[in-house]
């Protein structure tokens, strides 16, 4: 995508029913490059020890290694073959902690049509950001009610009325922070820093938050715009890089129709793949789908849920109420393989009091253990048990993760090891 993207029409709706989605652009590699300036430009690969010749995935790569084919996840010595020519680096989690850190504090501090952000981050290098409440009107419990909701009720379907100006004109923003001149205006209205200002136009103010992200951090982001976070979220690849597009229920069937249904937020290879047995290979054929259908094939629930994907329909508010994890894992890959089932089982037990650790600071007990195993050459099972009674129990987790080697066939040798441990949910829920 190039650093200009078009947006959809942006049309007159009330502030509350925008919803941005921030996205750092090749945040990993990005972090990287501002540390050495000497790598801008060239093709930048992050992962493992930094060392291709080892077993290791790849973490991030840059732009210019990506023309080369090069993807995260991707083992390091297949991107070495792909691009000989790129800089490897290990994974530096401290400092992309210290870069995300920057960011969001930098979210955090905006004001939208003068009110305070509410930010829901999801991630080192993303974030929902929506207004919060007018002065006056607080928040409950860290969330903005329906303020963030976007308009969940809004399908591709609904007729959505679009001033003349916006229907003559439709929005065209360009990358770097700039906008085209029917925005300028709207932009300059919009403030710059804390104290912000009055203008709600989603568009002006995405331009305003790659641009102060930008000054704070020295890093580009794409900003999606969308009327739920669904659309905002998928509207964020159209608009990479250092750009913004819009995507709402008037141009959803217009952008994503033709789409495969793997392009949706919440539908993997695995899933589409029961949808096409179904006969069911698009955006626009998933939301015409029988949701009855869908709900007996796959599930009541996840059946009606991929049916308002298709829709592009969402209701989830962005809450600003911290993340509370379900789990904790670790795995490892072992740059020789393993064939003595005595090693792996002491393997599992290091790995299970690793994890131990991990819930510890969550001050909850593990309630589910899980093993994931990788055989020579690339074949990933995984398996898992409830315990009778929940526990913190070092002895007791390690003893049920090496139990579920009692489920697996020992014989081929295990390249990679993980151990998941599920915790009991809070006392307010999740």
């Amino acid at each position: 995508m190039s650093e200009e993207a078009a947006a959809g029409p942006t049309g007159v709706h009330p502030i509350e029913h925008w919803v941005l989605h921030v996205d750092l652009d090749q945040f990993i590699a990005a972090v990287e490059v501002l540390r050495r300036p000497e790598l801008a430009g060239k093709p930048v690969i992050v992962g493992g020890d930094g060392d291709p010749t080892k077993r290791g995935v790849v973490s991030t790569a840059s732009y210019e290694a990506r023309e080369h084919g090069v993807g995260s996840g991707m083992a390091l010595r297949l991107a070495a073959r792909k691009c000989p020519d790129a800089v490897f680096l290990p994974v530096d989690r401290d400092a992309y902690d210290e870069a995300s850190a920057a960011v969001m504090s930098t979210l955090r501090s905006l004001e939208w049509g003068g009110r305070p952000v509410v930010l829901e981050v999801l991630g080192w290098d993303e974030a929902f950001l929506a207004a919060g409440p007018e002065p006056g009107h607080e928040a409950v419990s860290g969330r903005t009610g329906r303020l963030g909701r976007g308009r969940p009720w809004a399908s591709a379907a609904d007729e959505v009325e679009r001033d003349e100006a916006t229907e003559a004109s439709p929005v065209v923003e360009a990358g770097q922070g700039s906008l085209p001149p029917v925005q300028q205006e709207a932009a300059a209205s919009s403030g710059r820093g804390p104290t912000g200002g009055s203008n709600p136009d989603p568009v002006a103010f995405a331009a305003d938050v790659r641009a102060r992200v930008l000054e704070a951090t020295r890093l580009h982001c794409s900003v999606g715009i969308g009327d739920n976070k669904l659309r905002a979220k998928i509207a964020t690849e159209f608009g990479k890089p250092r750009g913004s597009f819009v995507l709402t229920a008037e141009n959803w069937f217009e952008v994503m129709g033709d789409r495969p249904t793997t392009a949706l937020w919440g539908i993997g290879g695995k899933t589409g793949k029961k949808l096409a047995v179904l006969g069911i290979d698009t955006v626009s054929q998933l939301a015409a789908s029988d949701a009855r259908v869908l709900a007996a094939e796959l599930g009541p629930t996840m059946g009606p849920w991929y049916h308002r994907l298709g829709r592009g329909v969402s209701d989830s508010p962005v809450s600003a109420e911290p993340w509370v994890a379900r789990a904790h894992g670790r795995e490892t890959t072992f740059q020789e393989d393993l064939d003595d089932w005595d090693r792996i089982a002491e393997e599992v037990r290091a790995l299970t009091r690793q994890v131990k650790e991990d819930i510890d600071k969550e001050g909850r007990p593990a309630a589910r253990v899980g093993l994931k195993l990788r055989y020579r050459p690339f074949i990933t099972i995984s398996r898992s048990l409830t315990l009778k009674t929940a526990t913190s129990d070092a002895d007791e987790l390690a003893e049920a993760a090496v139990s579920l080697l009692d489920r697996v066939e020992k014989d081929r040798p295990v390249r990679l090891l993980g151990v998941r441990l599920e915790m009991v949910p809070p006392e307010s829920g999740y």
